[in-house]
């Protein structure tokens, strides 16, 4: 008989180190250039207009550093290699000070990795690593871990591993879900609540009619992820408050009225209130509304400075994200044509580039979001992203846009050809999904349920479908499925 193979505790780490080791090495471009963000905040050359040695220093470190990292992301072999940078100092106490209240920093670039380079740049300027720290490892290199440790001949008792035991138990329960099975399990349930439900939603229709009836709004949407009865308790509440003070309704005449998560004004001219907030509150916004409205026109003028000084790049909206504010979008799009027309002034755009970007799309978000290429092809670039970085992204990332661009302008239409043939088909009271719910995994989603339909029609007949990545059966009767069910 084979004897059982007990690794010692000593062993068990040895390996596990190696094994994070490989979890940990890799970081994507999108990943590298957030976590770098603030460093290069603090290095900036912009910063030392008035400084010219120390910008130049910095111009040619930050080079040194752009051709180190391009040479890990891509395998290639990069050599030991020491830069210099000016930062500018948080306190004009520091013995290490320049003049303009600078600080030299010297980083060492030897380690192998990208994200071991990355945190040695963060650690040596006194940054915050905490962004790349909370970044989980891909899952190419999970399946590489589970290679390296045989995890059979571990003592898996060991409440060393009562954390992995769990996660492991609920993956196996969520791969074994099916369904066939699940929807035969709760769609009696789901049916129930949809039908003590329909009272409810019948009122809200009620109160929706009253409202734009009354009002001239052009429609009530409900966009919070409470359910219909909190929607119904809105409505109640609004139609209260504008009995009380009609006088200061006039301002929703032919408008979008939208309870949601924000008071404001949305970018596509929707009157957003609270669900949170109390009618006083309301009232108070609607009372001052016209100041938002004021920020709304003007954004159209700002959009086109944007598009203008980035050689005519289309300035849109994201195809999938949460409503943003009038003014607050106007701010952005107002910092972000600032730096780039500094930019252009001072270097110009690569010579490489295309006479005009105008095929292209470009999202302005906020301050903390992230730089990246959408699953739809746009461009999404935080307002607070400076000059350099963005140009140097972009020139990157414009055939991958292209591409994305393509595929989800022709995926869009096919999407909604399914989406209605899953309905009619399937005989569905409803179909939504999530906003993280791309054309294609929508899609993919369609087909397979069309493919289908004689085995799930009898199941799904009336039913409220929402497309996600997890099985639910919500209060209100929807009924969450993942995309990638399996029958």
């Amino acid at each position: 008989m084979e004897k059982p193979c007990n690794l010692s505790l000593l062993e068990l780490h040895r390996g596990a180190a190696t094994s994070l080791a490989l979890l940990c090495r890799y970081l994507s471009t999108a990943e590298v250039s957030t976590a770098l963000r603030p460093f290069y905040f603090s290095v900036h050359p912009d910063l030392f207009g008035q400084y010219p040695a120390e910008r130049t220093v910095n111009e040619n470190s930050l080079k040194q550093l752009s051709s180190y990292l391009e040479n890990l992301q891509q395998n290639r072999p990069s050599r030991p290699t020491r830069v210099t940078f000016y930062l500018r100092s948080q306190t004009c106490t520091d013995t290490t000070l320049l003049k303009g209240a600078f600080r030299q920093v010297k980083i060492s670039l030897a380690q192998r990795d990208v994200r071991k380079t990355v945190l040695s740049i963060l650690q040596s300027c006194d940054l915050s690593t905490t962004y790349v720290d909370n970044i989980a490892p891909p899952l190419n290199n999970i399946s590489r871990l589970n290679n390296e440790i045989k995890f059979s001949k571990f003592n898996e008792n060991h409440p060393i591993y009562s954390s992995e035991r769990m996660k492991a138990k609920i993956k196996r329960t969520k791969d074994a879900e099916q369904l066939r099975d699940w929807l035969s399990k709760n769609v009696s349930d789901a049916r129930k609540k949809l039908l003590a439900c329909q009272p409810v939603r019948d009122e809200i229709y009620r109160l929706e009619k009253k409202l734009c009836d009354s009002l001239g709004l052009h429609k009530v949407v409900w966009d919070c992820g409470w359910n219909v009865t909190h929607f119904r308790g809105c409505l109640i509440s609004f139609q209260s408050l504008a009995t009380h003070h009609p006088d200061n309704m006039h301002v929703l005449q032919g408008r979008t009225l939208m309870f949601g998560n924000d008071t404001g004004v949305s970018l596509d001219g929707a009157v957003m209130l609270s669900s949170g907030e109390v009618r006083n509150n309301w009232l108070d916004f609607l009372k001052n509304v016209h100041k938002q409205d004021a920020a709304l026109l003007r954004i159209p003028a700002f959009e086109r400075a944007v598009s203008q000084v980035l050689r005519n790049i289309q300035v849109v909206r994201r195809k999938f994200q949460p409503k943003v504010m009038a003014n607050i979008y106007e701010n952005h799009l107002r910092r972000l044509t600032t730096s780039l027309s500094d930019y252009q002034g001072q270097r110009g755009y690569p010579k490489h580039w295309p006479q005009s970007l105008d095929h292209f799309e470009l999202v302005v978000e906020t301050e903390a979001g992230p730089l990246m290429v959408s699953p739809t092809g746009q461009f999404i670039v935080p307002a607070s992203c400076p000059a350099f970085l963005l140009v140097a992204f972009i020139t990157s990332n414009l055939d991958q846009a292209t591409e994305r661009l393509l595929h989800y302008k022709s995926n869009k239409h096919v999407e909604r050809s399914l989406h209605a043939r899953c309905v009619s088909q399937l005989g569905l009271s409803a179909l939504q999904k999530d906003d993280n719910i791309t054309p294609d995994l929508m899609i993919a989603f369609c087909e397979r349920l069309i493919a289908h339909s004689d085995e799930l029609a009898p199941l799904l007949s009336g039913v409220r479908l929402w497309v996600t990545h997890y099985y639910s059966v919500l209060s209100d009767g929807d009924m969450c499925v993942p995309w990638n069910w399996k029958l």
